[in-house]
């Protein structure tokens, strides 16, 4: 047993960037790698010749298990769903081996796949699995998921335009942190690109829009609206969240919020504020 989990330790990280990326919610990753960790305990361990490959593939078809349900969940949401942002800044590729498939705006893009093409980028873009391990993991033949990371990838990156620097972005956000303040409606628009999106997740629990916001005039007057209530007593930290700049906004020391931006060379593509105080558990 001491050997399994120093094994399982080893992973770990990987297991849960799967997880994370399949699945978009960090508790919900790790209810899930618990799970993994629990039948690992109960295997027969020593006919397992490649435990790392093993517990992958475990972790891989869980999660496409879990997503099925989770998206019968979503159905019923209160308003809009969006990811559960998590901090990266001890790990910024979330246990993987390349940063792709975490950024908040790839990840609500990734909503819209199937579960099996939602596996195949994942394990393949992120992780670096060679097509024909993933072939075993997803039980298909080689060629069949050619097609899914394929289909998957031009998807994910036929629908949005190439995005900034972190830096550019970072300077982005706080602009726009400040415009939104003040409630500088020119300074919004500026920022703005003209197909602009501002998202709001309060599942219910929260007061929050229940539908998304479009284009740069509406998307400026919907957040000079609520500057004078919104704003009251906030302080903002600037971090890393999902690989890329966040604004974390506390009120008297609670995290109230998480703003993550989407920017092009146009300008702010999407704003998304994560106000769900369950999705802020990761982050407080």
């Amino acid at each position: 047993m001491q050997e399994a989990t120093r094994v399982f330790a080893e992973v770990r990280a990987r297991l849960f960037g799967i997880a994370y990326r399949m699945l978009g919610s960090a508790t919900e990753a790790e209810d899930l790698v618990q799970e993994v960790w629990v039948r690992w305990q109960t295997a027969d361990r020593a006919a397992v010749l490649n435990p790392a490959a093993y517990l992958a593939t475990a972790t891989t078809r869980l999660a496409i298990n879990a997503l099925q349900s989770a998206r019968a969940r979503r159905e019923t949401y209160v308003g809009p769903w969006l990811p559960e942002p998590v901090d990266t800044s001890a790990d910024p590729y979330l246990g993987a081996e390349r940063g792709e498939a975490l950024e908040f705006a790839v990840l609500t893009l990734l909503e819209r796949l199937t579960s099996n093409e939602r596996a195949a980028y994942v394990l393949r873009e992120a992780f670096d699995y060679p097509y024909a391990q993933i072939a075993d993991i997803l039980a298909l033949k080689e060629p069949a998921v050619r097609q899914l990371v394929s289909r998957a990838r031009r998807r994910v990156t036929g629908e949005r335009r190439a995005p900034v620097s972190s830096d550019e972005q970072q300077r982005l956000l706080t602009a726009f942190v400040r415009a939104a303040r003040t409630g500088d409606l020119a300074a919004l628009e500026d920022l703005f690109a003209a197909d602009v999106t501002s998202c709001s997740d309060g599942g219910g629990v929260v007061r929050a829009s229940r539908f998304a916001v479009h284009g740069a005039t509406r998307v400026a007057r919907y957040v000079r609206a609520f500057k004078d209530r919104f704003w009251v007593d906030i302080d903002v930290e600037i971090a890393t969240a999902n690989g890329q700049p966040a604004a974390l906004l506390r009120r008297h020391g609670t995290l109230e919020a998480v703003i993550l931006l989407d920017a092009s060379e146009e300008g702010i593509e999407q704003i998304h504020w994560v106000m769900n105080p369950h999705k802020l558990t990761a982050l407080s």
